[in-house]
């Protein structure tokens, strides 16, 4: 795609300094020497967020943005997992199984998903982003990967539907919408995304068997279902604890069905480490009653913090009811019990110091402390603040927790991880 000058370039000063490169500059040689600077950017950033990329001879990376905005390797092997569950499984009668990619973008998404389809095609109208995508597709491996330069929305409509049912085979529709509008700047709502999928809802059902939607993590995963309709499993997906995309999965169903049909809602926590933490639910056990808080806060209990994803879910009630712990207040998200609950998908700890804000009572508890991790919960006052009251530096092994209970009484609980 480049000069040869441009491409060795990059193999030797891939692990550089960006800005240091950028002012040295090519020193004479006929080099492009912002697609160099492109290509060392990305290859380093694929290091941390797509190992097995940046592993391959050759591969070629796209502007910053699209770097930004592509998945990374662990959620995209997530979706090829989740799609898995969704295929016939490889006894059943034959029958072609089909994939289309209508926001293409960098990729990520669709190398990772196309490995279980007889037939991958990626749309995407971005005619840099297919010249990549020709070159890169076969260096992972995706030798039967069709490319398709056009408007996802338009791609659609040209889609002959499946036969219904399926008979073994079928196609699945994936949309990852752009999320920015004509200025740039981020947007959250379902139909300010691009395309629709409220809007084209009905389309992409009438051709697909199946649907997947990746969505904005800021987004309420209650109001998409409700808007967009026919979703069958929700998941909240995180890595690292920290909340990074929702999955919708649509199919298609009679108005009958639709009335008593349960969303699945999966809560994934993903982890650098190879683990993964997961907890899933359906809408129609969401309880309206809330888990009896516990009576006193007091040392030597266990504490629970839930992971982001279940943050995002807000299935605190089923938290509780599944794991025996009880809430310390309806609105604090923090649970407590007598015994540690090792499987509790978040984070552990045991209390060793309860203390109220009075004076003299934080002195005595505060008494050796100079630093703490600091975390506030349905508390009138900020981490910042709280800080700056408690004269505390941040960081050590103390893991303070400030929230108010079900007697509206403001604590502080001292712990440590378990």
């Amino acid at each position: 795609m480049r000069n040869q000058e441009s491409i060795d370039f990059v193999r030797e000063n891939r692990e550089g300094d960006v800005r240091q490169l950028a002012l040295k500059g090519a020193q004479g040689k006929n080099v492009d020497i912002a697609w160099a600077l492109d290509q060392i950017n990305g290859w380093q950033s694929a290091c941390t967020k797509l190992p097995e990329w940046a592993a391959a001879d050759g591969i070629i990376y796209p502007l910053h943005l699209s770097m930004e905005q592509c998945s990374s390797e662990q959620t995209a092997k997530y979706k090829a997992k989740v799609i898995a569950t969704l295929r016939p499984p490889s006894n059943s009668p034959e029958g072609e199984r089909s994939l289309i990619d209508l926001t293409g973008g960098f990729g990520v998404d669709f190398s990772y998903m196309a490995r279980g389809f007889q037939k991958a095609v990626y749309v995407e109208r971005n005619p840099e982003l297919c010249e990549i995508a020709r070159h890169n597709f076969p260096l992972l491996g995706l030798e039967n990967a069709e490319i398709v330069c056009g408007d996802g929305v338009e791609y659609l409509k040209t889609i002959t539907p499946p036969p219904s049912p399926p008979k073994g085979g079928g196609l699945l529709i994936y949309l990852d919408p752009a999320r920015r509008d004509i200025h740039g700047k981020k947007t959250y709502a379902i139909r300010d995304c691009t395309p629709d999928v409220v809007a084209l809802k009905d389309l992409l059902l009438e051709k697909a068997n199946i649907v997947m939607v990746k969505l904005s993590p800021m987004l309420d995963w209650h109001k998409a279902v409700e808007e967009i309709g026919e979703v069958q499993e929700v998941h909240i997906v995180s890595v690292d604890n920290e909340c990074k995309e929702l999955l919708l999965v649509l199919r298609g169903a009679s108005g009958k069905d639709q009335e008593t049909r349960r969303t699945r809602v999966c809560c994934v926590n993903l982890q650098s480490h190879g683990g993964i933490e997961e907890f899933d639910f359906d809408n129609t056990s969401l309880s309206s009653n809330h888990s009896s808080p516990i009576g006193e806060v007091r040392r030597g209990l266990y504490l629970y913090e839930p992971n982001a994803s279940l943050m995002k879910a807000g299935c605190f009630d089923e938290l509780a009811e599944r794991f025996g712990v009880n809430p310390i207040a309806p609105n604090s998200h923090l649970f407590v019990s007598e015994s540690l609950k090792k499987d509790f998908p978040g984070r552990r700890f045991q209390i060793t110091a309860v203390s109220s804000m009075n004076k003299k009572a934080l002195r005595e508890n505060l008494q050796g402390i100079s630093k703490a991790n600091i975390a506030v919960r349905n508390f009138p006052l900020s981490v910042a603040e709280l800080r700056k009251r408690l004269k505390l530096a941040d960081g050590g092994d103390i893991y303070l927790f400030a929230t108010t209970t079900a007697e509206k009484e403001h604590l502080l609980l001292f712990s440590k991880k378990v």
